[in-house]
């Protein structure tokens, strides 16, 4: 009995340490950013003033004075728009998402683009959810 209290207490530090990893944001300046996405930043929020830019082990994120949220992956190739408070810029959205919430839900705006490896995730100002697969054909509308 004594043998298994102290397995099953190994593996619950070694559970507490990995999370403890992986929940690790760092504090980095902007200019450590990977070169494609301060050259994405810099077209696309160069009118917004960065409050914080953290780097954990597999992204960076940029966090806004007016509330909208930038992902990176280490590359610097972009994961996800969180732009609650305005939407993401037109120029980011792939054509057929476009194409399809103007033609399907007209007059709203895209405030939320998330990147997945299974494809593309949105949020409309509307409230609704739409997924996508890569291919860009919708998989799912939620609300």
């Amino acid at each position: 009995m004594k043998g298994f209290k102290t397995i099953v207490a190994l593996v619950a530090m070694l559970l507490m340490g990995f999370n403890a990893k992986a929940d690790h944001d760092q504090v980095i300046t902007y200019n450590q950013l990977p070169a494609a996405a301060q050259t994405l930043l810099k077209q696309h929020f160069a009118n917004k003033v960065p409050l914080i830019v953290t780097m954990d082990w597999d992204d960076y994120t940029i966090v806004y004075e007016s509330g909208e949220k930038v992902e990176f992956d280490k590359q610097g190739n972009w994961k996800e728009f969180d732009c609650k408070t305005s939407q993401v810029p037109t120029a980011l959205i792939p054509e057929q998402i476009k194409a399809h919430v103007r033609a399907t839900f007209p007059g709203t705006a895209i405030i939320d683009l998330d990147r997945n490896r299974r494809g593309y995730e949105i949020k409309l100002n509307n409230g609704l959810d739409i997924e996508y697969t890569r291919d860009f054909r919708v998989v799912d509308i939620d609300d």
